[in-house]
């Protein structure tokens, strides 16, 4: 089964894409911050991980420099609500962004693209 770490500050958003991608066959974490997604990054090793980017703390874009130093190969979708981060340099550096809705097809054929 492969493993999801999901990075949200949002627990509605925690309970939507946990339901949807458990449906789907997938193991999910969780994470409601930067700081708590690299420290359990080392203890699930998973094969994903979806990362919002309007965070307090650390927000997105610096979790995602930090787990590309960490492992190049591990798939980062960014998720955000705001489509002007899209334009970013910096969020270049995922593999996939998506802009946050109640409509799941995206994220599900993001997930199921990079982790096939």
């Amino acid at each position: 089964m492969k493993k999801i770490l999901l990075v949200d500050d949002e627990e509605s958003i925690h309970l939507l894409y946990r339901e949807e991608l458990e449906e789907e066959g997938y193991e999910v974490h969780s994470a409601l911050s930067g700081e708590e997604a690299l420290g359990k990054l080392k203890i699930i090793s998973p094969d994903l991980v979806i990362l919002d980017i309007n965070m307090p703390g650390m927000n997105g874009i610096d979790v995602l420099r930090r787990l590309k130093e960490i492992n190049q190969e591990l798939p980062v979708i960014l998720s955000s609500a705001y489509q002007e981060f899209k334009q970013d340099l910096a969020s270049w550096a995922s593999d996939d962004y998506i802009v946050k809705s109640s409509n799941m097809k995206e994220l599900k054929d993001a997930v199921h693209r990079l982790l096939s």
